[in-house]
C-alpha cells in the first residue's frame, strides 16, 4: 500500500525551506546536458540558489562526470546525435549509481526524432519528468498511455493545461516510478499515489527564454539533498514560484524580469516562503 504524505501549507512551507537550506549548505554539483538556449539561465540559477553548474555532455566525459555530480539533468530542447549519446551515457550511469535524474522533454511529439529521443531516455528510468502539460501528455502516449487527450505542441509551447494533463501524468508517475511535475498556470506534481498543485509565479516567466528550462535544474539541485523526489520536487516548484511572485513585484518587463528573478532567488528567505505560500 503507497504511503499518502499530506502535509499542511505550514509543513511544506517548512520543507521548502529545509531543502533550500541544504542546497545552499551542501552546494550540489549538477551535470546538466541541456540545451543551448538554457546553459546561461540554468547556470546562473543554480548559482543564485548556491549550487554549482557543470555542463557537460560530450559522450567521451559524461558518464564519468556524472560519477562525480550530485544529480543529472537532460533537456532536449536542441538535439543532435552527438548530444544524444552523451545523454545516453549520462543516463545509464545516473541511473546504475543510483543517483537522481531529471528529463525535461522539450518539445516532445512535434517530431519522430524527438519522440524516440524521449523513448531511449525513459529506458534509463528518470526520477523526475518536468514539463508543460502538452510535452507530459505526449511522454505518456510513447510510454503507452491510451486516453485521447488531444495534444499538439506549438514549438516548446504547450496548448493544453495541467488540468487536461493529470490524468497522463498520474499514469506515467505510477508506470513509471517517477516523479512527474507538469508545469503552468498551475504546477501539478504527483508520485502517481499522491498529487499537489500550485499556482504561484508570474505571467511574465513564460516571456523570458528558458525559465523553464533552469526549473529543471534547480529541480535536479533539490533532489540531490532530499531523497524523497516527490517532496524535493514540491520544494523546488515552491522556492522558484515564490521567487517568481518576488522577482514580479520588483519589475514589469520581460529583461528586468529575468535579472529580478535570479536575483530573489538568490535572497529568497524561510520567511518569505511561510508568508507567501498558498496551497
Amino acid at each position: 500500500m503507497a504511503t499518502t504524505i499530506t502535509h499542511s501549507r505550514d509543513e511544506w512551507a517548512d520543507l521548502a525551506a529545509h531543502v533550500l537550506d541544504r542546497v545552499r549548505a551542501h552546494k550540489p554539483l549538477v551535470q546538466n546536458i541541456t540545451n543551448f538556449v538554457a546553459m546561461d539561465i540554468s547556470a546562473n540559477v543554480l548559482l543564485a540558489v548556491g549550487a554549482a553548474p557543470a555542463m557537460v555532455h560530450a559522450e567521451d566525459e559524461s558518464a564519468a562526470f556524472c560519477a562525480l555530480s550530485n544529480a543529472l539533468v537532460i533537456n532536449i530542447g536542441t538535439l543532435s546525435e552527438p548530444f544524444l549519446a552523451g545523454a545516453k551515457a549520462a543516463a545509464i550511469s545516473a541511473h546504475t549509481l543510483g543517483k537522481p535524474w531529471v528529463l525535461d522533454p522539450v518539445g516532445v511529439g512535434a517530431t519522430e526524432y524527438r519522440n524516440q529521443a524521449v523513448k531511449m531516455l525513459l529506458r534509463h528510468r528518470p526520477s523526475i519528468i518536468r514539463g508543460n502539460a502538452s510535452e507530459i501528455i505526449s511522454v505518456a502516449k510513447l510510454a503507452g498511455f491510451s486516453h485521447n487527450t488531444h495534444t499538439g505542441p506549438r514549438g516548446v509551447d504547450s496548448t493544453n493545461t495541467t488540468d487536461e494533463a493529470a490524468q497522463a501524468a498520474h499514469w506515467l508517475a505510477r508506470n513509471n516510478l517517477c516523479t512527474i511535475i507538469a508545469t503552468g498556470a498551475v504546477d501539478l506534481i504527483t508520485d502517481g499515489h499522491n498529487t499537489l498543485t500550485l499556482a504561484h509565479g508570474s505571467e511574465l516567466m513564460t516571456r523570458v527564454t528558458a525559465i523553464g528550462c533552469a526549473l529543471s535544474a534547480f529541480v535536479g539541485a533539490c533532489s540531490s539533498v532530499h531523497e524523497n523526489a516527490y517532496e524535493a520536487s514540491i520544494a523546488a516548484l515552491i522556492i522558484y514560484t515564490i521567487a517568481g511572485d518576488l522577482a514580479a513585484a520588483q519589475a514589469t518587463r520581460p529583461g528586468s524580469f529575468r535579472t529580478a528573478f535570479i536575483d530573489a532567488l538568490d535572497a529568497i528567505s524561510a520567511s518569505d516562503i511561510k508568508s507567501i505560500l498558498r496551497l
